[in-house]
């Protein structure tokens, strides 16, 4: 991008000395350096200097390597990104009601949040489950619940993310036995299961098993679906709840994709080839407030990744060095205070996910930083996807901040600080290893308390919290979960239970210990637990039991 460096330094030079310089005399900076929210420093000025970019080599061309540009060709003007509101609470009834909702506003995909205990391996009647039942999402225990929570929405015309971890293959099997009943066959089913274990362990904490046996599920899930799913996403190696807890931007990158190298390592080992898996391999990143940083670091993600699946995993497949990914704008970004704020907060945040080249976006409700959101406060945010990809002109053309020489440094930059965590991390052995050290957790903690001593000390300005604060009245109308979902949900799963062919539960419960004691694929033992009608803490216990269960160890 440079042709000639050396005389654009020299002109940059006398630019500051004759025209800056007096300036800066009459009118003084805001401040002696400036910064990303990541505390990437940012200069006065770029220019083409600051951005040694081979165009061919760096950022080539959309839908080809390095991937710089966008993962398809056309990108938004052939189709826009899929619009997926992450939503679910109280019962599978509530939540059927939502979904339609969405649905019939212009929604195009469906984003499934599970309670805490389901989260964790509980069912409802679990003393574990006690004030959690329906809270953050929708319980499931059994594939009843499930059959509710679809009921009425073809799983064949629609594709379903689902944020479930630690049971993540329980939850896929109830969604294949789902479909099934439908008429819908495994092999039309389109959607992601977010299966990222390992940031659980870093950064959210809904783990169950030791990482050795989670990621003997997580690799079952690879081998399963590329046979028998094959357009189902089989992990969102999540970035987002890594910068939820407090990481900066380069840390979002680098951790994430240090996790995916796992992942692919793991499955490797477990005998797969890389390209029959790794075209269904995506990922799920943060937006956060800084737009230019925030277009820099999915484009610096799409091209770091290319990169390691091509020179490091010798990947064949052009689509096994495609990172494709889903984006939720922050969740931690939004504030009590002045609550209305956050609606603009989210449009920034949704159109640096739109200018980086998300495949699917959720776009937070304003009202989150207090509640669940209403049916009017999910209705704004998503008018609020819809108004950027009709009205702003940002699909019009493909990346359309290439070539700016700030979001290009800031690109190599992101870039470049990520490759640094990732060797580190290889030098620790890798990111099992790392996160086991603490490493990871550590390093997420010291961003979090920089940030946070910023915010505090007023150096970083949040609208309505540190300055310009009024006086408001508390938001009303906020949607509370009553607590009578939870002795309902009781009730359901007894009578489930009650009407359930229990022979048939036992066997298929035997046969899934069975499989997890040896070396056997554990998703069509958990399937026909599944459509046994077993319920989720029981095929989790039996995992319990033969797997163990993982603690943190005091070095972290």
């Amino acid at each position: 991008m440079s042709s000639d460096p050396n005389r654009i330094g020299a002109e940059q030079e006398r630019w500051h000395k004759e025209t800056v310089t007096p300036a800066l005399a009459r009118f003084p900076e805001q401040k002696e350096t400036f910064t990303t929210n990541s505390g990437i420093p940012v200069q006065r000025l770029y220019t083409p200097a600051d951005v040694p970019v081979d165009y061919l080599r760096d950022l080539g061309f959309p839908g080809e390597y390095p991937f710089t540009r966008g993962v398809q060709p056309t990108m938004y003007r052939g189709r826009f990104w899929t619009m997926r509101q992450y939503a679910g609470y109280g019962t599978a009834e509530a939540s059927n009601r939502r979904y339609r909702y969405l649905l019939e506003n212009g929604q195009s995909g469906l984003s499934v949040a599970f309670d805490l205990p389901t989260q964790i391996g509980y069912d409802s009647d679990s003393p574990y489950a006690e004030g959690e039942v329906g809270k953050v999402g929708v319980a499931i225990d059994t594939l009843a619940d499930m059959e509710t929570l679809f009921e009425g929405i073809p799983l064949d015309k629609v594709s379903t993310s689902m944020t479930i971890n630690a049971p993540a293959a329980v939850l896929l099997a109830m969604y294949i036995a789902v479909a099934e009943k439908q008429g819908v066959k495994p092999v039309q089913l389109t959607g992601t299961i977010q299966n990222d274990i390992l940031k659980e362990y870093a950064a959210r904490g809904t783990y169950i098993f030791p990482p050795a046996p989670s990621m003997r599920l997580v690799t079952d899930i690879f081998a399963y679906c590329a046979r028998e799913v094959p357009r189902w996403n089989t992990i969102s190696i999540s970035g987002y709840h890594i910068r939820e807890a407090g990481a900066t931007a380069a840390q979002e990158v680098g951790f994430t994709l240090a996790n995916g190298i796992a992942y692919v390592e793991a499955a490797i080992r477990a005998g797969l080839a890389v390209d029959t898996f790794a075209p269904q391999l995506s990922f799920f990143f943060n937006a956060h407030n800084d737009f230019f940083e925030e277009v820099a670091k999915f484009r610096a993600a799409r091209r770091l990744w290319a990169r390691i699946m091509r020179e490091r995993f010798k990947a064949q497949d052009p689509r096994s060095c495609m990172l494709r990914f889903h984006t939720q704008t922050g969740g931690s970004t939004l504030t009590a205070q002045q609550p209305m704020n956050n609606i603009v907060r989210v449009t920034l945040q949704a159109f640096a996910a739109v200018c980086g080249g998300t495949q699917s976006l959720h776009t937070n409700s304003w009202d989150e930083a207090l509640a669940l959101p209403t049916e009017e406060s999910v209705r704004v945010a998503l008018r609020t996807q819809q108004i950027i990809a009709y009205e702003s002109g940002a699909t019009a053309t493909i990346d359309p901040l290439a070539g700016s020489y700030y979001v290009e440094h800031l690109t190599g930059e992101i870039e470049r600080q990520a490759m640094a965590y990732i060797a580190k991390i290889d030098e620790m052995g890798g990111a099992v290893r790392a996160i086991e050290r603490g490493y990871m957790q550590r390093e997420i903690q010291e961003a979090a308390y920089q940030y946070q001593r910023q915010v505090e000390s007023g150096e970083r300005v949040v609208v309505g919290v540190n300055r310009f604060q009024v006086e408001e009245p508390a938001p009303t109308n906020l949607l509370r979960v009553d607590p009578a979902v939870q002795e309902a949900q009781r009730r359901k799963l007894a009578e489930v239970k009650a009407r359930r062919d229990q022979a048939a539960v036992g066997r298929a419960l035997a046969a899934l210990r069975a499989a997890a004691a040896g070396t056997d694929n554990l998703m069509p033992p958990i399937l026909e637990a599944v459509k046994a009608y077993a319920t989720l803490q029981e095929i989790c216990d039996v995992l319990r039991d033969v797997f163990g269960e993982y603690h943190p160890t005091e070095e972290l």
